[in-house]
């Protein structure tokens, strides 16, 4: 237990997938592998902070710069649960493993939750199948503004999503809708409804940044849950608090794009509160993922790796910084979906050990186990906890 310990500082980089996992053609995803093929596109990476970390020399790592002595720890991480969607990523995580997997609707919604959605809400739905978000919105902008009808569509993934535009819904009003359907859809094991507001004319419209996720509850306790009984504070930072349903939080604090996630996770860092700091860059999967767009996703990496070298300035001796990921998004695949893929893991602090492999941990559950014994809460559910592997002797 390190009971002078002040702050674990955990970044999800948000679908920095590594390469496939051994049950990835189960999900079609043979061949993903989001950071070496997305360097690959556009003839190499620079990230000089993470390949400092070791990111280089985590197995299936062919894309980064490899170093002799690295800064960190660092190892790979398996999935347990089944799927490759945010949510179940984010919850595994923080110690909870789910057995059955979030309902997916390739053919479409069922005409009793297009039913449903319009007798619970008061508005019919259009669409109601797969769709691309910026695509569907282009196809269906101009009906909607004609018949004030939201656009509801999903994706590969567990959503019911729904668009509308900002001057003919407002969105306080989107919101509602969402919460409505959010009661009604969980019988149906959805695991997010997302509002989807654009604006903008026919030809030209454009997502805002107002997206907001309404998520199910988690079911059973996670790493936050224990942290705040134990009043320990953790404070979420961009959408991880739409993700566990507002639950386990002592603060939340939205944030538009990876930029200004990394603006509050240095305020946060600056506060010198003692707690958990849970941040998770967006872009990457929302922007660049799901549009194959593989340039962009590069960029954003790169930007990504000088911020965090930034926030590694300000971080104190007795703090422990975690990067990792919730799944992969490989831009260059012909899918625009999330893949199936090994994520990796980076620790980091004064400290920790640097230099240590930690292999190919057998769940993403070993974070939430490692960060509940780092803060001397007890062990969660599941989970292998690696932090005697990092902490030198006398630390613990």
């Amino acid at each position: 237990m390190v009971k002078e310990a002040k702050r674990v500082v955990l970044i999800v980089i948000d679908s920095l997938g590594i390469g496939e996992l051994p049950d990835a053609h189960l999900y079609k995803d043979e061949g993903s592998h989001t950071i070496d093929n997305t360097a690959k596109a556009v003839g190499g990476l620079e990230l000089k902070n993470l390949s400092s970390m070791g990111l280089g020399l985590i197995e299936g790592v062919n894309s980064v710069k490899r170093v002799k002595n690295p800064l960190a720890s660092y190892g790979r991480m398996m999935e347990v649960s089944p799927g490759k969607d945010t949510t179940t990523g984010h919850w595994e995580l923080s110690g909870v493993i789910i057995r059955r997997p979030f309902a997916t609707f390739p053919e479409g919604f069922p005409a009793e939750i297009m039913e449903a959605f319009r007798v619970k809400t008061g508005r019919e739905g259009l669409w109601g199948k797969p769709a691309s978000g910026t695509e569907i919105i282009e196809r269906l902008g101009e009906e909607h503004i004609r018949t004030r009808k939201p656009i509801v569509y999903t994706s590969a993934d567990s959503v019911f999503q729904i668009a509308a535009h900002e001057d003919v819904m407002p969105v306080e009003e989107l919101y509602r809708v969402c919460r409505v359907a959010r009661e009604f859809i969980s019988r149906y094991n959805v695991a997010r409804v997302i509002a989807r507001p654009f604006a903008g004319s026919p030809g030209s419209f454009v997502r805002t940044v107002r997206r907001r996720d309404f998520s199910i509850e988690p079911p059973g306790e996670t790493l936050l849950d224990r942290l705040r009984n134990e009043g320990i504070a953790v404070v979420g930072i961009g959408k991880v608090g739409d993700i566990f349903s507002h639950r386990g939080f002592s603060e939340e604090v939205h944030a538009k794009d990876n930029s200004e996630v990394m603006d509050r996770v240095d305020d946060a860092v600056r506060a010198k509160r003692r707690g958990l700091i849970f941040a998770n860059l967006v872009d990457f999967d929302m922007l660049y993922g799901h549009r194959n767009d593989a340039p962009g996703y590069a960029k954003a990496l790169e930007e990504a790796d000088r911020r965090i070298g930034q926030t590694m300035r300000l971080l104190k001796g007795s703090d422990m910084l975690v990067l990792t990921a919730d799944h992969g998004c490989d831009p260059t695949t012909p899918s625009t979906d999330h893949s199936r893929e090994y994520v990796p893991l980076l620790v980091w602090g004064g400290s920790i050990r640097n230099g240590v492999n930690l292999g190919t941990r057998k769940s993403f559950s070993d974070v939430g186990q490692t960060v509940a014994e780092f803060f001397g809460c007890g062990s969660l559910k599941n989970g292998t906890s690696f932090l005697s592997l990092v902490l030198p002797p006398g630390k613990g």
